[in-house]
């Protein structure tokens, strides 16, 4: 069979990133991704995500994951020369990303109505933590307080069955959840654009992002349900800890021979699915009687002998290392100036299409004359009058 020959799906495309943190972004990202030209717009003092940790020589290599294959023009949004510069920038874009709260774009001539006149087919992404409208619509909002008010914490600490209070945490699941809605929406909107000609407003919210997580649980609050629904969790072994999850009656069966426990097999809690799904934990009991004879590495390879799903406890390092994810390429390598390090790429592969991250992470204004110069046609001289009247932040000089 030949192959199909790989090309940047987005290649020819623009887009203008004035996101921060991480929703907004991670969304960019996977545009660059795919070939997009993402123009990332930060502030003078640069994307807040520059300073964390974990930092080499000053360099972020979270900054990095989340930049990866943009190019940076650092604007200082309050002058009206650097309002002007987008305009004209907007001109020649096709695609919006941003996220701040509802209203500051607007305030800051930048809204999708003020850029819609400027240029009809733009398609406008804005990512927020309730959405742009809505009595919540203002409130600020960070992922781990989106995670706390839709019942995402509250629905981890029912399952967890051992605490009356959520557990604190610091994977912002809504943040990536967001990033990747935004993308496959703007997916969406490229092609109906494509079709009618004309751009759209796009509007992500990350609580709506949790309620999608939360497919069964919303359900239940409508239709409680009286028995208790399995959990997974850690079973011991004789160094450490594993998770089977015997599912389906095959993979039941399929236990009860590699473990060959009479108990599990002739139990009538255990007979059917829906019995086993009542007495699950009873179930994992029996089941921790074998495991807790056997090694970690002993359990995995009979289980996976017998297609009976499990897997061992890793910490997230061990993935860099994994010989099936460096196979599949799960991985790429990004650079900043402080040198090389492993990027994570996107979830997905396609047979037509280069879809791994972009090697540079842009230095904070890096490709600012770059900008101006060729997309632009501004001149060196037409760029120092703007850096002295404050376009790009802080004037080196008074103006007369």
């Amino acid at each position: 069979m030949q192959e199909l020959e790989t090309t940047a799906p987005l290649d020819g495309l623009r887009v203008l990133d004035f996101s921060i943190m991480l929703a907004g972004p991670y969304c960019a990202r996977l545009l660059a991704d795919v070939g997009a030209d993402v123009i990332k717009i930060e502030p003078p003092e640069g994307d807040d995500m520059r300073l964390r940790t974990p930092l080499r020589e000053g360099h972020s290599a979270y900054f990095g994951q989340l930049n990866a294959g943009k190019r940076s023009l650092a604007l200082d949004l309050k002058s009206r020369e650097a309002i002007k510069l987008v305009h004209l920038l907007v001109e020649q874009a096709d695609i919006v990303v941003e996220n701040f709260r509802p209203g500051v774009m607007d305030r800051l001539g930048l809204g999708y109505e003020a850029l819609r006149a400027i240029n009809p087919r733009l398609i406008y992404c804005s990512i927020s933590g309730y959405g742009q409208s809505g009595p919540a619509a203002e409130r600020a909002a960070y992922a781990m307080i989106v995670h706390a008010e839709s019942g995402f914490d509250r629905t981890l600490m029912r399952y967890a069955g051992d605490s009356n209070r959520p557990a604190a945490g610091a994977v912002f699941v809504a943040d990536i959840l967001g990033g990747i809605f935004g993308y496959s929406a703007i997916q969406t909107a490229l092609v109906q654009r494509a079709r009618t000609g004309q751009g759209q407003r796009i509007d992500v919210a990350l609580m709506d992002c949790m309620l999608n997580l939360l497919v069964y649980e919303l359900q239940e609050a409508q239709f409680p349900i009286q028995s208790p629904r399995p959990t997974y969790g850690p079973l011991r072994a004789q160094d450490g800890d594993i998770l089977i999850a015997p599912i389906t009656a095959r993979n039941f069966t399929a236990l009860c021979e590699v473990t060959g426990q009479v108990e599990l097999a002739n139990d009538p809690r255990f007979v059917t699915v829906p019995s086993r799904g009542a007495n699950w934990s009873a179930m994992m009991h029996v089941i921790e009687k074998w495991t807790e004879r056997h090694p970690v590495s002993e359990c995995i390879a009979a289980l996976d002998r017998a297609g009976v799903p499990c897997a061992r406890y890793r910490d997230p390092g061990a993935a860099l290392t994994d010989p099936h994810l460096l196979q599949r390429g799960a991985f790429s390598k990004i650079a900043d100036a402080a040198g090389e390090f492993v990027g994570v790429n996107a979830p997905w592969k396609m047979s037509g299409a280069q879809t791994a991250m972009q090697r540079e992470v842009p230095a904070l204004g890096a490709h600012r004359d770059e900008i101006l110069s060729r997309l632009l046609g501004l001149s060196p001289d037409a760029v120092g009058e703007l850096v002295d009247a404050g376009a790009f932040g802080k004037p080196r000089r008074a103006n007369p």
